[in-house]
């Protein structure tokens, strides 16, 4: 004959709850002319209600606010926070109670419990509290593992438990793109230029406290998301940094290579760290949220085995006039020593002074040499600088350079401004 044990209850019970900021209260105003059915009974009603603002009665927004009736969202970034109570329901007096708060994620579990100790004895009608905080750092479904073991006067020991599980969602959507900087003559290609397209993903405006770029070791970085204004820096996106549902902001940054790094011919080379963002922002009441992105990479160009930079040149110069140029010649080899020709070939606008194939000796791995060189232009309006070339005698490899600057020529009558 089979006997069905009643199952005992425990004589604890456990509550959890979310703790978030407030929100504002709101009502749906419903008003109508005087000279309706209704006359002035619903606008008094308004004015009686004590949730709507004084003299704004029609606002959906009140004065007073609301405790959060459900779970709510929780976005990666935030802090999730979380308010814990067990209390004795009976009338004995249970001893060595043991609460413990585990968060599960797809990859780990997480102890939140402030203290791993249990509590020697607990009263009737008493309870024990606990606020554990957590940042959250991964998406997807996280699980909230709540357990309590403790002991009854009669010396059982009970254990029970509760899931809560949540869903943490992504707050933000961030793009980035490199450019090559062209302008800056002699950072050529080491100069780089970082856009950050940021997009509000989530349901409620946001205040961006902070967006910055934390620049690798070799790098220095310039923010270019403010102007010069009667001697101060104003933000290019105003004085109120709102970020509303759905809308995107770009942010631009510049990171030059140190001094150390640029030296160093080659070292620059393949995929390179730039750095990081961090993302500081507020939500509805002053709620904070962060988020960095993992290590940007960028591709550097490429340079071949020997790179030529400029270091001088004029902007405009004059129709049939001489003008200088400086080059920067750099071994970007780390092992080979080259012996090097240079040879200065004509366009049809551009016609170089000087000698053709000459020697210019032998350049050292990771080593540099300056040349200047001297050239005219017999076409007015923008002319490019073309038909260098490099030979390396040891290896009969010939390195051509075209299109390596631009320079505007214009008529001799124009005085041209030095």
């Amino acid at each position: 004959m089979e006997v069905n044990v009643p199952k005992q209850e425990h004589l604890l019970a456990l509550k959890v709850m979310r703790l978030t900021k407030p929100t504002l209260f709101t009502n749906i105003p419903v008003t109508c002319e005087e000279k309706d059915l209704p006359g002035d009974l619903f606008n008094q009603l308004m004015r009686d209600d004590p949730s709507t603002v004084n003299g704004a009665e029609i606002l959906m927004l009140g004065e007073m606010l609301t405790l959060p009736q459900n779970f709510g969202n929780i976005f990666l970034g935030e802090t999730f926070s979380s308010y814990i109570s067990v209390h004795n329901d009976s009338n004995q007096v249970v001893k060595d109670i043991l609460v413990k708060a585990d968060l599960q994620t797809s990859s780990q579990r997480l102890n939140l419990s402030a203290s791993n100790a249990a509590v020697a004895e607990l009263k009737p009608d008493c309870c024990i509290d606990d606020v554990i905080h957590h940042e959250v750092k991964e998406i997807g479904t996280h699980i909230l593992v709540c357990a309590v073991s403790y002991t009854t006067q009669g010396g059982e020991k009970m254990y029970f438990r509760k899931f809560f599980k949540f869903q943490v969602l992504k707050p933000l959507d961030v793009k980035t793109k490199f450019y090559n900087a062209e302008s800056d003559l002699s950072s050529v290609t080491d100069e780089v230029f970082l856009e950050a397209q940021i997009q509000n993903i989530t349901t409620s405006p946001m205040f961006m406290e902070k967006v910055s770029l934390e620049p690798s070791i070799m790098y220095n970085v310039t923010e270019l998301n403010s102007v010069g204004k009667a001697g101060e820096c104003v933000s290019t996106f105003g004085s109120r940094a709102y970020l509303q549902p759905m809308d995107t902001r770009q942010y631009l940054y510049c990171l030059k290579p140190k001094k150390e790094f640029a030296e160093k011919a080659g070292i620059i080379k393949g995929v390179t760290v730039i750095g990081k963002l961090d993302i500081v922002w507020k939500t509805n009441l002053g709620e904070r949220g962060r988020l960095q992105t993992s290590q940007l990479q960028r591709m550097a160009p490429g340079y071949g085995d020997v790179r030529l930079s400029l270091e001088a040149i004029p902007d405009t110069v004059n129709l049939e006039e001489p003008f200088h140029i400086t080059c920067k010649i750099t071994n970007c080899s780390s092992e080979r020593t080259m012996d090097l020709v240079l040879e200065m070939c004509n366009t049809n606008s551009i016609h170089w002074c000087g000698i053709s194939g000459r020697q210019l000796g032998k350049l050292h791995p990771s080593s540099s040499l300056c040349l200047a060189l001297t050239l005219l232009s017999s076409v007015q309006g923008l002319q490019s600088v073309s038909g260098l070339r490099l030979t390396d005698t040891f290896l009969k490899r010939t390195y051509e350079y075209d299109d390596i600057a631009q320079v505007c020529v214009v008529s001799s009558a124009i005085k041209v401004e030095s």
